[in-house]
């Protein structure tokens, strides 16, 4: 490591101990081993009557824009965190002042090879918006068109990077010392934040990302995506057609315009649906920021910065448990959640049961429009999260995509349900994973698996054959309660031979009555009556043996 990257990181190692001990962690800064030394030894911790997710909100926005960003991202994993601290993460905002006009325009120079004034006719020294990688200005291309240019903050990638690193590295170290850590998962969450984050330093894939919504919108004619210009697009400027409309909050210009609230409602419910359950690649963050409503009406979606994926097994298994949250069947719901995630080997199937009956007692006999879909789901996630079934990132991303979409729709329409418009795509899915063709197609895609498999039989019995041969095949038993399993054998054995030792005793006393009486002398042994005491000790060892017997209870 470098000798500045060093300094760095000791900085902001110092800044994040810091936080924790100010907001009641410092027990966790001394587990993961920060110094003794750091300026803040010997400050008391205040004693403020907050919860842990109040407390972790506060560190977060204490550590700047990066660490937001990082708990925006973690309040999407209702599967890995609990809700208490989902419910606080999801408060956190992008509060940034903006960066100067000269540090865009020299980012904007650098990156497009250009200055300003021969890359636009009009670059706006104002931004329109700001937020914690990036900020947005309105400009005019030399051909007239009117864009929005988002411009990344200077060095933001580096420090990105650098609390990147030191999350990585004291999510590790967490999860080697602290059993909590381990139980949440601590670095799997880090990790998953590191891989989103590194893909929004990269604006290309944004504009990718664009283009692919915008394709399948062609199709469904459901939404506009603004055009990109791609000779202005690199990894810090993101260059595309500037919209105007009327926003969704704006309650009093939509009226004025004639827009029927329910109708809009319905149609970005549709959209969101067609993208997840049809497409498999949708918007992951629809806050009403997000839309516009177009003159004529049209409904536009923009910033791609976060979306999910959902593989076509993944929509399947995903339209199953709404249709089984829809006809709230408990066996329906997890099998669909075995489906989607990995189950743990431990995992206690009645518990879970219950968890998922419990669950649909309070949906129960409730009106579906008073339902709302996306809290479903997530309560299905924290069941998850409960016996410890990780899902995939993209899974839980929808979970969060459908709860804010919820509340962009029931703000225009309070009376919608959003179960019956799911309801036609969900049993859509359902229908073409029955329909015989496509059955046909599955198991035939599978065929040349199959017949690989097939011929590969002989040449893995010579193998398994030979090393059976050479002794080097090892079986591994596993015995369930093998300690008391042990116990009882040793018991046992020890009854046997007991009971060898008690009959040779019993042998060997009848050959001395027997020697005693064909020789009509008394048995008499050192002054002693051997069988007078003889028949005195079987006797007694006889009575305790039936008496063992029978308070083992297994006569």
């Amino acid at each position: 490591m470098k000798a500045g990257k060093r300094v760095r990181h000791l900085l902001r190692y110092r800044e994040i101990a810091s936080a924790l001990v100010r907001n009641g962690f410092g027990y966790i800064a001394h587990e993961l081993g920060f110094p003794d030394h750091n300026p803040f030894k010997g400050r008391k911790e205040e004693a403020q009557p907050k919860t842990r997710g109040e407390r972790i909100r506060l560190i977060l926005e204490e550590l700047g824009p990066t660490y937001v960003k990082i708990g925006q991202i973690a309040s999407t994993r209702p599967d890995l965190l609990p809700a208490d601290i989902i419910a606080e993460l999801e408060k956190l905002q992008d509060n940034v002042p903006p960066f100067s006009y000269e540090a865009a325009a020299a980012i904007v120079e650098e990156e497009l090879g250009g200055s300003i004034e021969e890359l636009f006719l009009d670059f706006a020294r104002v931004p329109m918006a700001a937020a914690s990688i990036g900020q947005v200005h309105e400009a005019v291309l030399p051909d007239g068109s009117r864009v929005a240019v988002k411009v990344q903050r200077p060095n933001v990638e580096q420090v990105i990077r650098t609390d990147l690193d030191i999350l990585l590295e004291l999510s590790r170290i967490a999860e080697e010392r602290l059993a909590w850590a381990k139980h949440y998962r601590v670095r799997e969450i880090a990790e998953e934040i590191a891989k989103v984050l590194n893909e929004e330093l990269d604006y290309t894939l944004e504009a990718r990302n664009g283009e692919k919504i915008s394709a399948q919108s062609l199709q469904s004619g459901s939404v506009r995506t603004p055009n990109l210009h791609w000779e202005y697009c690199t990894r810090r400027v993101l260059t595309m057609e500037f919209l105007t409309g009327i926003k969704l909050t704006d309650a009093k210009r939509l009226e004025v315009a004639g827009v029927d609230r329910k109708q809009l409602a319905s149609r970005i419910a549709s959209v969101i649906f067609h993208q997840i359950l049809v497409e498999g690649f949708f918007h992951g963050d629809p806050h009403p920021g997000n839309f516009l409503v177009l003159p004529g009406g049209e409904l536009a979606m923009l910033d791609f910065g976060m979306v999910g994926r959902l593989s076509p097994s993944m929509k399947q298994h995903f339209a199953s448990m709404v249709i089984a949250l829809r006809s709230q069947s408990s066996k329906g719901i997890i099998r669909a959640i075995a489906a989607m995630g990995i189950v743990p080997d431990d995992v206690n199937e009645a518990k879970l049961f219950d968890d998922v009956e419990q669950l649909r007692e309070r949906y129960y006999n409730v009106p579906l429009s008073q339902i709302s879909l996306g809290e479903a789901v997530n309560d299905l996630f924290r069941v998850a999260f409960r016996h410890r079934i990780r899902l995939p990132s993209e899974l839980t991303l929808v979970g969060k995509a459908l709860l804010t979409m919820e509340g962009v729709v029931t703000a225009l329409d309070p009376d919608i349900s959003v179960f019956d418009i799911a309801e036609p795509y969900g049993l859509q899915l359902l229908k073409e994973r029955v329909n015989p063709v496509n059955v046909f197609k599955k198991w035939s895609d599978k065929i040349p698996d199959y017949w690989d498999l097939l011929t590969d039989v002989p040449k893995n019995i010579k193998i398994l054959s030979t090393l059976v041969k050479k002794g080097k095949v090892q079986v591994e038993l596993t015995v369930p309660e093998l300690n008391a399993f042990l116990r009882r054998m040793d018991r046992v054995s020890n009854r046997v031979s007991f009971s060898i030792v008690l009959l040779s005793f019993s042998i060997l006393m009848t050959g001395l009555i027997i020697a005693s009486a064909m020789s009509s002398q008394q048995s008499v042994l050192w002054n002693f009556p051997v069988i007078e005491i003889g028949l005195i000790i079987s006797g007694v060892l006889v009575a305790w043996l039936i008496l063992a017997i029978f308070r083992s209870g297994r006569f």
